[in-house]
């Protein structure tokens, strides 16, 4: 089975171009390393979708990722433009879905378009946005996929639920990728994000790495798929490694390893201090990618 990589560039969110001080010198620092990847053999490029800084708010550099994603499908041309995950809150599920079909045009069609429920609840507060609990944000979640698989796939939709409403909005260009922009959500939530991932997604994420989980979450959307009638093989299941810079490389081999046996057909990379240094990405792409693909 042949394994996709993608790796995650610079974007000031994990603190990670705090030692460049010119915000212009750190937007080129970033898409540096998208043009690293893009030169192969990744197959893709994602961004976080937050606001401020972790692990705590800090004065520092985060850029927006829809901004980001946009440039960067200018600045290449070839890999998968992805957003690890877009935070269903803040954006309405309607502009959501034309923001992304504008990137997939603008890209081409190689976007990935992440979406997830949210979770940092001082970023929320901060931007003025409504923080709600868990059983609150699930339920707008699962609202917000329906519609923008509506906007995708429908010329006049209609939606009415309990968080969102929608009244034949165009949407014009729907995007590039057929039949609709790839489609990816994050989290491992068993009873609402993987139903949604086996009814309406084309890429998961989950397990953080972690072998076990990851085959826990496997195991579970394989049911949904199979209870929908879903091809669980035609699903991208994505785990996120953190790659350890004082690992050998037979050590990062036997971790991808782990995760591919467990379920994972999908490994999404963060490399630290990459902005600074493309080698660990550039070993990574020529020692570790070649032996799973």
């Amino acid at each position: 089975m042949s394994i996709g990589f993608g790796v995650f560039v610079p974007q000031g969110w994990r603190m990670d171009l705090v030692e460049i001080a010119d915000p212009v010198e750190q937007y080129e620092a970033m898409t540096a390393v998208a043009k690293r990847a893009d030169a192969g053999p990744w197959d893709s490029i994602w961004v976080y979708d937050h606001f401020h800084t972790v692990p705590e708010p800090t004065i520092n550099t985060t850029f927006e990722a829809w901004t980001v994603s946009s440039t960067l499908a200018r600045d290449t041309s070839r890999v998968n433009i992805g957003q690890m995950v877009g935070c269903n809150g803040y954006r309405h599920p309607a502009l959501y879905a034309k923001i992304a079909s504008t990137v997939d045009v603008a890209s081409h069609g190689r976007l990935y378009a992440g979406l997830g429920a949210g979770w940092y609840e001082h970023e929320w507060k901060a931007y003025g946005y409504e923080w709600a609990e868990v059983p609150q944000r699930m339920a707008a979640f699962r609202e917000a996929v329906e519609i923008v698989h509506k906007m995708w796939t429908e010329e006049r939709p209609v939606f009415a639920g309990k968080h969102y409403r929608i009244d034949e909005p165009i949407n014009e260009p729907k995007g590039v990728r057929k039949p609709h922009p790839s489609f990816w959500l994050g989290g491992g939530g068993e009873k609402v994000t993987l139903k949604l991932v086996a009814k309406y997604a084309d890429g998961a994420n989950f397990g953080g790495g972690d072998p076990e989980i990851i085959r826990q979450k496997a195991a579970v959307l394989r049911a949904h798929c199979d209870t929908l009638g879903r091809d669980y093989d035609r699903i991208k299941k994505s785990t996120t490694l953190h790659l350890d810079l004082t690992e050998s490389t037979g050590q990062t081999i036997a971790k991808v390893e782990q995760a591919v046996e467990a379920g994972a057909d999908y490994v999404i990379v963060y490399i630290p201090r990459v902005a600074y240094d493309h080698e660990p990405l550039l070993r990574f792409a020529e020692e570790i990618i070649p032996q799973f693909t």
